[in-house]
């Protein structure tokens, strides 16, 4: 393995905008930015790194993550990340809706719109015989499940799954306190939002750092993701998203899970309170020859706040020791 280079998590990042299903989509990216053109070079990229986020889908939530990631496997392959469509503030340039009639029609911003918003990502952007090791975070492992079998032709080598949301989110002892929230009551929480996201900007930094104090060790690269979701069009993107996983999260598909199983690594935490340990015994029984792992590292399932350097690291050990 290679130790991170020198530098930051900003070094040889590129971020862009681009619309996807009608809807305003962000994407990070470490590596070659042009996988089309880049599979014309004498020497192409044998793999794609893709990060789907959990919820919010702000990928500058995972700077330090994919930047480690990137270093630590010597810079071989491209590692991407695409935010959900709707959770990031586009630049003024940019409207957050390309195509309402695009967005409605899908249900762009909902859990299954979401899906397939990635698959059209892809058929976009990735030339169709790019290998893929796929990393999703929560309900990114969800998706991509749901992304294994609608395209069952997709060059998947590797799925890693952290902290995974893919059965009984609203039973879990945080789904139990965020559904009333989520499917309910959401829209209380517009009209606050609307009044903080008209603050200056610097006020708004100091807001997160004030509400990111208790945090040790808390990753400041993540300050202006969570400074970006001061936004109503942002947030109601992710909270409805949410209702939607509090509803349609329910059985996990043991016959994806059964099918590509040889690809999969889990990794659960031990004081998950979006999925607990008891799912990770359930899957465990249910699939007892899988690749599925219990966090001894107390790390928490938003691991992007103090641990992605961490997480990143052992990431890299799981894949590229395989």
């Amino acid at each position: 393995m290679c130790s991170p280079g020198s530098g930051g998590p900003g070094e040889d990042a590129s971020v862009e905008y681009v619309y996807c299903s009608g809807a305003i989509t962000e994407l990070l990216k470490y590596g070659p930015t042009d996988l089309h053109a880049a599979s014309k070079s004498p020497n192409p990229p044998k793999m794609l790194i893709l990060v789907i986020p959990g919820n919010p889908g702000v990928v500058g939530f995972y700077k330090t993550y994919m930047w480690t990631l990137y270093q630590t496997c010597i810079r071989r392959y491209p590692v991407w990340a695409v935010s959900h469509a709707g959770h990031c503030m586009p630049p003024e340039t940019y409207d957050m809706i390309e195509d309402a009639s695009v967005t409605e029609k899908e249900d762009v911003f909902g859990l299954n719109g979401q899906i397939e918003h990635k698959l059209a990502f892809l058929r976009k952007h990735v030339p169709r015989d790019t290998n893929l090791l796929l990393i999703g975070h929560s309900i990114g492992c969800y998706i991509i499940l749901e992304m294994l079998k609608r395209d069952p032709e997709l060059k998947v080598v590797k799925a890693v799954m952290l902290f995974p949301t893919i059965e009984r989110m609203a039973c879990s002892p945080q789904g139990k306190v965020m559904t009333p929230v989520l499917c309910r009551l959401r829209y209380v929480f517009y009209l606050p939002i609307f009044l903080l996201s008209l603050l200056p900007e610097r006020l708004k930094v100091s807001i997160v750092r004030l509400a990111l104090r208790n945090f040790y060790a808390v990753d400041t690269s993540i300050i202006p993701a969570t400074v970006s979701l001061i936004n109503v069009d942002c947030a109601a993107s992710g909270m409805y998203m949410g209702s939607q996983e509090m509803r349609l999260v329910v059985e996990r598909d043991n016959a994806t899970v059964r099918q590509h199983l040889s690809k999969l690594i889990f990794y659960y935490g031990a004081t998950d309170h979006w999925c607990p340990v008891q799912y990770y015994h359930d899957i465990r029984k249910d699939f007892p020859e899988g690749d599925i792992r219990l966090c001894e590292r107390g790390i928490r399932h938003a691991f992007v706040l103090d641990a992605a350097e961490e997480m990143a690291n052992m990431t890299a050990e799981w894949i590229f020791d395989d």
